[in-house]
């Protein structure tokens, strides 16, 4: 308020200065053109009188929809209007008021309806609808001064009192903040303590000079005391090594099973043994025993049915032997009866 009211008072001191104007001002604005209100008729003209007639707004319209004889773009109820506005970039061209085109059409093109846009010289004025231009009274301005006097008061005793040299050190941690202790005497007395039967006790931590130098040397060098004894390693007493464990220690060769860079003819053997083969040890599951005990025990039993059935055909043989020798017996003997008949 205070620099607009000073800046007010510059501008009109300005101009008792400035020497008066010896043309005369224009007025650029053009004089407001009388507003012309003309009655439309609603809907289409009646047939025979549409010759260069085109429906433009939804009133043309009616009721109805489009006019398939007038070969021109029409939007009945303004279907499809929308897409076609977003999609088109000429500004159709728009009056206000007073008759003057709106130039400021084209700022406002691709913002919404409720966007503001300043495109007026206008705006750029200030504003002082409702706002109080009056210079303050004078109790007003002694109680704003009075105001920023305190405050500004209290933030320099706050940064005076924490530069103190021992609140800097309590502040920082480097020092204890004093204590007060309450002591009462075991002697009591007018002769004893001044008369007193109570002191308070007020406890500070010595202060430290910072250029003191250290009471004790800590980059002394010390020699090193003897190591720990290593310790000891026990080996076995040396034995002759058989051809057994010379065996057993030999490490085969790395061979690979995939490359051979240098074409070296690796017998079968040396690759089953870098396979690590010969290191696993096989296990054979229950299972496998008993598979061989069924197996066994159904060999033994089609053995014996076997059998079985053999010894049964040889009988029904021998009994069918028998009865064709009876037969034939028969026959013999009757026909030696016929003979010596």
């Amino acid at each position: 308020k205070q620099w607009y009211q000073r800046r007010v008072r510059g501008i009109m001191s300005l101009k008792t200065l400035l020497p008066a104007p010896t043309l005369p001002v224009e007025n650029r604005q053009k004089p407001a053109r009388p507003a012309v209100t003309t009655v439309a008729a609603a809907g289409p003209p009646p047939y025979g009188a549409r010759q260069g007639w085109a429906p433009r707004i939804p009133s043309d319209f009616g009721d109805g929809g489009a006019f398939p004889e007038i070969h021109f773009a029409q939007y009945p109820l303004n279907m499809g209007l929308e897409d076609r506005e977003k999609n088109n970039k000429v500004v159709a061209m728009q009056v206000d008021a007073q008759g003057k085109v709106k130039y400021d059409a084209l700022v406002r093109q691709g913002h919404g309806k409720d966007r503001i846009v300043y495109s007026k010289p206008t705006d750029l004025l200030p504003k002082t609808d409702g706002i109080e231009l009056d210079k303050p009274d004078e109790e007003e301005v002694k109680k704003s001064t009075e105001e920023t006097r305190n405050a500004l008061e209290k933030l320099i005793n706050a940064k005076i009192s924490a530069a103190l040299p021992n609140k800097v050190a309590i502040a920082n941690g480097q020092q204890e903040p004093p204590k007060y202790i309450r002591y009462t005497p075991s002697q009591q007395g007018v002769n004893y303590n001044s008369g007193a039967k109570q002191r308070i006790i007020r406890m500070v931590e010595a202060q430290k000079d910072p250029m003191e130098p250290p009471k004790f040397k800590t980059n002394k060098k010390i020699p090193r005391g003897p190591p720990s004894p290593p310790a000891p390693v026990l080996h076995s007493p040396t034995r002759k090594v058989t051809v057994k464990e010379q065996q057993e220690w030999k490490i085969p060769p790395c061979i690979s099973n995939w490359k051979n860079p240098r074409g070296y003819t690796i017998p079968l053997d040396k690759r089953l043994a870098a396979d690590g083969r010969g290191l696993q040890d096989n296990t054979i599951n229950d299972n496998f025993a008993k598979l061989a005990e069924a197996l066994y025990i159904a060999d033994r039993k089609a053995r014996e049915a076997v059998d079985m059935r053999a010894n049964i055909e040889k009988a029904m043989a021998a009994k069918e032997k028998e009865q064709q020798e009876q037969k034939l017996r028969l026959i013999a003997q009757k026909a030696r009866d016929e003979r010596s008949g």
